[in-house]
């Protein structure tokens, strides 16, 4: 798996429903997010990309998109072994909405996932093979029972100069981060695509280039 994101989205109802409607992003309304999101930072317009390949920007660029009911940021920045710790003015621009978080590091096999409703958290996850369960707050959500109830086990066949070890999971979690993923926003970014997956290509979401800024860098 070679899968990474870094995935902040705002709704007002159902995302994968809102981002099948998604047209061009409102500039008026991404100007606002992104004054919002990255206050006190000095912002320029880069090139355009969409929400499959933008999902993981390279350093020093973010994606942006707004649309009436969604607000979508792509950002390394927003990658946090902590998601409960998301910077406060990201989780209050959340009132009265929805706010889902997804990051994903295929290098380390490292997953994190955060839900609030209305600027409550609801569910956060985050885990390594080499770090264990870093956090666990909240009800896990439906699509997680069966990789916690042993129906999913990791399967990791070990290279020829490694000991065999039993996975330090019970799932892995980029095979979770992918139903996370589905489940959340309604596609994918491996594996096969079901019929009623939003196709995140037909997303575009506008370039944003900018120097050291509001959130801190990711751990890893």
């Amino acid at each position: 798996m070679g899968a990474k994101t870094a995935l902040l989205m705002y709704a007002d109802g159902a995302i994968p429903g809102l981002l099948r409607h998604a047209g061009p992003p409102d500039p008026e309304r991404t100007s606002a997010l992104v004054r919002r999101s990255y206050p006190h930072t000095e912002i320029e317009p880069c090139q355009d990309s969409n929400l499959s390949r933008g999902i993981y920007p390279p350093g020093g660029r973010a994606y942006a998109g707004s649309w009436p009911g969604l607000d979508v940021l792509t950002d390394r920045r927003l990658m946090t072994d902590t998601p409960s710790h998301l910077p406060e003015h990201l989780v209050s621009a959340g009132a009265g909405r929805r706010l889902v978080l997804h990051a994903m590091h295929s290098v380390v096999d490292w997953l994190a996932f955060a839900v609030w409703e209305d600027g409550h958290l609801l569910r956060s996850l985050s885990l390594s093979p080499d770090r264990g369960v870093i956090e666990n707050i909240g009800t896990p959500l439906p699509f997680e029972q069966p990789y916690w109830s042993g129906d999913r086990p990791a399967d990791v066949i070990p290279r020829p100069d490694e000991d065999e070890e039993p996975y330090p999971l019970p799932f892995h979690p980029l095979e979770l981060g992918e139903e996370a993923l589905r489940s959340l926003y309604g596609f994918v970014q491996e594996g096969y695509p079901e019929p009623d997956d939003v196709d995140a290509a037909t997303v575009r979401l506008l370039g944003l280039c900018f120097g050291d800024g509001a959130i801190p860098p990711h751990s890893l």
